[in-house]
């Protein structure tokens, strides 16, 4: 299990998470290179199927990072974040999914240490949690035909 390198999935807010990656790599922070990062224009717009689908297409777990409560550029979007994160949570528990597999931070733009931080403590959780089985046992979906309706 040691040689086991985690996929993570992350998703991040384009106006303070992801500038906060961008910090880390242009002040050369090491950190784990399994995080992928898919930046969004906010936290807000991360749809819990976007979660289950990096699940079972492989990731062994999925970061959110969002800004700060109360200092998002859209409002609100951090707070509909978090209450889908509640959400999904006790979802993924009900399926059995270990909770570390899914992390919510809030990260500011000027706080590419915590992006440092926090992808190393990720990385290794899920190497002591091993890989996930979601991948192997979630069914695949299969695409039925459209109908077509003629006029008679």
């Amino acid at each position: 299990m040691s040689d086991f390198q985690p996929k993570i999935v992350a998703f991040f807010c384009n106006w303070c998470t992801y500038t906060a990656a961008d910090l880390a790599g242009t002040a050369r922070m090491r950190y784990a290179p399994n995080v992928r990062a898919i930046r969004l224009m906010c936290s807000g717009r991360v749809d819990p199927q976007f979660v289950f689908e990096a699940l079972r297409q492989g990731a062994d777990g999925v970061l959110i990072g969002g800004c700060h409560p109360g200092d998002c550029h859209y409002q609100e979007g951090n707070y509909k974040t978090l209450r889908r994160f509640v959400m999904l949570k006790k979802l993924l528990t009900e399926l059995g999914v270990e909770g570390e597999r899914v992390r919510l931070e809030w990260i500011a733009a000027s706080e590419g240490d915590k992006v440092q931080r926090i992808c190393n403590e990720m990385t290794a959780a899920l190497r002591r949690l091993g890989p996930s089985t979601i991948r192997e046992t979630a069914p695949t979906v299969k695409e039925q035909p459209v109908p077509v309706f003629t006029a008679s």
